[in-house]
């Protein structure tokens, strides 16, 4: 195969992102979302939120992140952070599965493309650079936004806690756009307190944020 037929062979496969559903559904709860739907909701989220950044992120990279970062999916499907105590979304054997998913996803392109799209993706998954953070904040932050414009969404599908919250996506997100998350962390407080899923402690929390 020449460079276009590979190309375009990379372009056919990663069409079967549209098919792999995730656990949030849309906001209109008319099905769940699909992992391309994400991804470009993703890219967007990066260009309009571009002024939340940190000092050293690189929009443009991140918006490259984004656009790569669940091509993985293709082979291992979503794996939900609030799954099985959330243990399994970062388990060794899902990092394990979503590598050698990018190995043989990425491989179908020339070996220059394939290299620079792969190191990409890899940065986002070390989550160490100040563009990753950001990535990987907002990778964080969209699934609360649609869950709450949705009246709960996978919330009320996973039984999932302020606590949780704050562990498994307040942290990550905060790390990279503080700001945001003090403001989504209000935003969403009222729906946890309402369905008695907000301790005091918890609760309280929102007002050190």
């Amino acid at each position: 195969m020449d460079r276009l037929d590979r190309q375009l062979g990379f372009l056919v496969e990663v069409e079967k992102l549209k098919s792999v559903y995730r656990a949030t559904p849309l906001a209109d709860l008319s099905r769940p979302e699909n992992s391309a739907e994400h991804s470009w909701t993703l890219a967007l989220y990066a260009l309009v939120l571009s002024d939340q950044a940190v000092p050293g992120v690189d929009v443009n990279r991140a918006i490259r992140m984004l656009l790569l970062h669940d091509i993985v999916e293709i082979d291992v499907g979503d794996v939900p952070i609030h799954s099985q105590n959330g243990t399994a979304h970062d388990s060794a054997a899902t990092q394990a599965a979503e590598a050698a998913a990018a190995d043989r996803i990425f491989s179908l392109l020339p070996r220059d493309l394939a290299e620079d799209l792969h190191a990409t993706w890899a940065e986002f998954e070390a989550n160490e650079t100040p563009t990753a953070q950001y990535a990987k904040s907002l990778d964080r932050v969209q699934p609360v936004l649609l869950n709450h414009a949705g009246g709960g969404g996978s919330w009320i599908d996973y039984n999932v806690t302020l606590v949780q919250l704050d562990e498994r996506v307040g942290a990550k997100v905060a790390r990279g756009l503080p700001g945001v998350w003090a403001r989504v962390r209000a935003a969403v407080l009222p729906w946890f307190q309402a369905h008695g899923r907000a301790s005091a402690q918890a609760a309280e929390k929102s007002k050190t944020i």
